[in-house]
């Protein structure tokens, strides 16, 4: 079955795709940036990286990060984080529905073998 991949450029430097969106809502479950990378095949050095973009890209911090202690440390997003997840979803969500028949179309376009 085909899809459609949306993702937004704002320039070179900054896009979000579905990976970035992706990782913010692993952390939400897994608690961490660790977890979620673990949870998702990536190292945690690329997870670190990804969330350091979007902090520049957005200019805030996209997390709450929680120090050690007895629980160990952790992190959830924040308002702004969790606007992002829930904003770039609906988009994709929108431009699905949008494009559904022309991806209908084209399907029967392709030649498969």
């Amino acid at each position: 079955m085909s899809k459609i991949v949306f993702r937004i450029v704002f320039d070179e430097d900054h896009k979000l795709g579905p990976g970035k969106v992706s990782l913010l809502e692993h952390i939400e479950r897994e608690g961490s940036i660790r977890a979620a990378a673990i949870a998702m095949g990536m190292s945690y050095r690329r997870a670190w990286l990804l969330i350091a973009n979007l902090e520049e890209m957005f200019g805030a911090p996209v997390l709450t990060r929680v120090t050690g202690g007895r629980q160990g440390g952790g992190a959830r997003p924040n308002a702004l984080g969790k606007a992002i997840a829930a904003r770039y979803r609906a988009m994709e969500k929108a431009s699905d529905k949008a494009l559904a028949k022309d991806l209908k179309a084209l399907e029967k376009l392709v030649t498969r073998g």
